[in-house]
C-alpha cells in the first residue's frame, strides 16, 4: 500500500487506524495512532466540559462509564488500542492528557 509521495509505513498506519478498513496494524505508529485516536477525542471532550485540562486517568476512566458522554467515542476501541500497544492502561491516559494538554491553545482552550 502506498500512495504517491508518502511511506507505505505511514499509509498503513493511516489506514490501521480504523478497524473498518481491515488493514492490521503491525508497526509502533499504526498501533499507536490506533491507540490515541478515539482516545483524544474523549479527552478533549472531557476538558471542554471540565474547562481545561486539570484530569487525571481517573478523571478518564469515570468518565469513560458514562456511556451518555461522548457517546459517539467507541471506548472498546480505547481498550483495544491500549491492548494492542502494550501500554499500562494509566499511563497511556496521562500521556494522551498531558500531550494535548501542551497544545491546549491550538485546542481552543
Amino acid at each position: 500500500m502506498n500512495v504517491e509521495g508518502y511511506s507505505s509505513g505511514l499509509c498503513a498506519a493511516i489506514m490501521g487506524h480504523g478497524n473498518h478498513t481491515g488493514v492490521v496494524r503491525e508497526s509502533a505508529m499504526a498501533k499507536t495512532l490506533f491507540a490515541v485516536d478515539e482516545l483524544s477525542g474523549f479527552v478533549v471532550a472531557l476538558a471542554k466540559v471540565k474547562g481545561g485540562f486539570d484530569m487525571d486517568a481517573g478523571s478518564v476512566k469515570r468518565a469513560l462509564k458514562k456511556k451518555g458522554f461522548a457517546a459517539a467515542i467507541n471506548r472498546e476501541d480505547i481498550a483495544q488500542g491500549i491492548r494492542e500497544l502494550g501500554v499500562d492502561e494509566d499511563v497511556h491516559y496521562e500521556l494522551v492528557i498531558k500531550s494535548l494538554e501542551n497544545h491546549k491553545g491550538e485546542l481552543g482552550f
